[in-house]
């Protein structure tokens, strides 16, 4: 009789059960919103990337209709074959004008858009030098290059510096930091990490998913919001966080975007975007363009909320963005935290090993522009009762 090639599999599941990390996930049952219905329990939503609330912007939903009865459910063909069509152009031009770069080129997702341009513009001879913190796309990206990676502490421009003057000079590099960091909100060393590449002549990169439609003018990203134009030779940036649909973007020379075209894996064997989510995405840039108080309003809850979480007494980190952690450390107590929360009426999602550090776990909450102030003060008067009733707060 065959065994179970796989009953390891379970092994590892019931370690996660006794160690009080194992998750089943929830069910959104109705609209992605600020005050969601999830497992059929309507919460406060802190765990969405909708940070401006386009899922369901009318705008948008017009958009996404009017393609949808004109073009079809489905391009029906990779980029490169038969599966390029004049909506994708319309929105690469868009982008790039946007990110006020020569060209842009759409993927299938953020993940794609770094993994795919990583492992595409280096090989086994070149060098990456790469934030520690830095997503789990450009390490995988990283790794498929099979380029020698040198990483850096978090944020430590001096560290990649030094690292640079080890290797020999002329050899090709990339440094690579993101804009946001997903887990605990803060911003990369953007300005000292640009100083850095000009020295040593790197390939400057930046996977701005968290910063995209939040940080600079109408959200144009972190290196607009630093002043670097012309200093970064790849922006990365989503197009499934706070523009509201799906599916990632590299921006940046037309030298890159052709040479991503012939190279990049994921962009030459997926399927390219339904027309509608083409459509959806030029209807946000839209919205970002003409309707500024949405990044307004999403500032103003995150300055509330953020100052709530320290008043009482909880560790959010560094935090510089929406997102902001609420760090307990043990992950079986973050987990317990983000069970009590949801019971109480809040979803803000347990984070812990591997995906932050072991002594690192937390709950990761995100504001969103479309949150009242009354439903964040409600998740604060939640965090405060639950955080007292685990030990987290003083009692």
């Amino acid at each position: 009789m065959r065994g179970d090639p796989l009953r390891y599999l379970s092994d590892e599941l019931d370690a996660l059960r006794t160690a009080g990390l194992y998750r089943t996930l929830r069910v959104l049952d109705a609209e992605q919103q600020a005050h969601a219905s999830i497992d059929h329990r309507s919460v406060v939503n802190l765990s969405s990337n909708n940070y401006l609330g386009l899922t369901t912007h009318p705008r948008l939903r017009e958009r996404a209709q009017d393609a949808l009865a004109r073009l079809g459910v489905g391009s029906g063909s990779v980029r490169t074959i038969a599966g390029t069509m004049a909506i994708h152009l319309e929105l690469e031009a868009r982008l790039a004008a946007f990110k006020q770069t020569e060209a842009a080129v759409v993927f299938q997702s953020g993940f794609t858009a770094n993994a795919g341009t990583v492992s595409s513009l280096l090989g086994r001879d070149d060098v990456i030098v790469s934030d520690e913190l830095n997503h789990a796309s450009i390490i995988d990206g990283a790794r498929l290059s099979r380029a020698a990676i040198k990483v850096f502490p978090h944020r430590d421009a001096a560290a990649a510096r030094a690292i640079l003057e080890g290797l020999p000079r002329g050899q090709r590099t990339l440094l690579i930091t993101d804009g946001v960091f997903s887990m605990d909100g803060d911003l990369g060393a953007l300005p000292a990490l640009c100083d850095v590449a000009d020295e040593f002549g790197c390939i400057m990169m930046v996977d701005d998913a968290h910063a995209s439609g939040v940080f600079g003018r109408n959200g144009r990203g972190t290196v607009d919001h630093f002043g670097l134009h012309g200093r970064v030779d790849v922006q990365v940036g989503t197009l499934s966080k706070a523009i509201g649909a799906l599916g990632g973007y590299v921006a940046g020379s037309r030298a890159l975007i052709d040479f991503l075209y012939h190279r990049a894996r994921p962009f030459l064997f997926s399927t390219s975007h339904p027309p509608s989510v083409a459509a959806t995405c030029l209807a946000a840039l839209d919205v970002l363009e003409s309707e500024p108080q949405l990044i307004d309003r999403i500032w103003e809850n995150t300055r509330f909320f953020k100052a709530g979480l320290r008043r009482l007494g909880f560790d959010t980190g560094a935090s510089e963005s929406p997102i902001t952690p609420v760090i307990v450390g043990d992950g079986a107590l973050a987990m317990r935290l983000s069970d009590r929360l949801f019971a109480e009426g809040v979803f803000a999602q347990g984070i812990a090993f591997p995906t932050v550090a072991r002594d690192r776990a937390r709950v990761r909450t995100i504001v969103m522009a479309t949150h009242t102030r009354e439903e964040l003060q409600f998740a604060l008067d939640c965090f405060e009762r639950v955080g007292r009733e685990l030990g987290i707060l003083a009692a």
